[in-house]
């Protein structure tokens, strides 16, 4: 491991929260990964004889309203919220950086055009574009992430064509144009790695918004489609039995709340070890 990272991990892990946050994200991961090693019952399996029971050995969290294991569901529905909230920000991120690289780097009229695409969807709040979208495209799990990419565009393509501004006219990509570069290889060679960093950071805290974004719609029933696990749904299942088994519907919105959190912190501390000007300052 040479210098430069020794420092960037030593300036991410300095402070506690950013370590405990990394921890809690691994453990969510892991519960992802292996949901049938952490599960205690099938997540879909039914037992009218024992809904809405309370904590017990047997159901460390209780039952749902058809007797399903709450625990074992919330661990099924992690692969859900990470399913969704990864791969819809690697699509946006995609995406809207490469919007925003043309946009930053020609100007003009590419620039007008992009910016006036990118302008007009932020002018939809996100949540009301995405029920729109997920109206048109169908509830799926394939449909849900795409619906959640799109509407994470504008916020990736207007990043990186801020920071495409900030170094499109530095001396070293005048001289990889004067060396006669094409402007593919000036943009993939020269200015794309100097923008990336702010686009991991950003990246990284989408994903806790997303996970929160799926909840959202899972919540208000344009999610993921019963049976399968959601938190949002869980949720929503369960706040109608608040005073027969509160764990039913608080269970899972600790869940979200835990994990959307870690993913904050995790990407403040990211900013901090990337950020030179932040790193000198720790």
């Amino acid at each position: 491991m040479n210098d430069k990272a020794k420092i960037f991990f030593r300036t991410l892990f300095s402070r506690k929260l950013v370590v405990v946050s990394a921890l809690v994200i691994l453990f969510f991961l892991l519960c992802a990964v292996a949901s049938p090693v952490f599960a205690t019952h099938d997540p879909n399996q039914q037992n009218l004889a024992e809904f809405l029971q309370g904590a017990s050995s047997r159901h460390w969290l209780g039952t749902d309203q058809y007797g399903r294991d709450v625990y074992s569901r919330i661990v099924y529905g992690t692969r859900i919220a990470f399913i969704v909230g990864i791969f819809s920000v690697i699509m946006s991120g995609i995406v809207g950086t490469v919007f925003g690289l043309l946009s930053g780097y020609f100007g003009g009229w590419v620039d007008n055009v992009i910016m006036r695409i990118v302008e007009a969807m932020m002018a939809i709040p996100p949540l009301i574009l995405a029920l729109a979208l997920v109206a048109i495209l169908g509830r799926s799990m394939t449909m849900l992430t795409v619906v959640l990419a799109v509407s994470n565009i504008p916020p990736f393509a207007r990043m990186m064509r801020g920071q495409v501004l900030t170094v499109r006219d530095l001396d070293y990509v005048s001289a990889s144009r004067i060396r006669g570069n094409r402007s593919f290889v000036t943009m993939l060679r020269h200015i794309l790695p100097n923008c990336l960093s702010p686009m991991i950071v950003i990246m990284t805290q989408s994903i806790g918004n997303t996970i929160l974004a799926e909840a959202a719609l899972s919540f208000l029933g344009a999610g993921i489609l019963p049976p399968t696990a959601s938190w949002g749904a869980m949720v929503n299942d369960g706040y109608r039995y608040l005073t027969t088994n509160s764990l039913f519907a608080l269970a899972p919105g600790f869940a979200i709340i835990i994990l959307v959190l870690a993913f904050n912190i995790f990407g403040d501390g990211l900013r901090d070890a990337l950020d030179p000007r932040l790193r000198g300052a720790l």
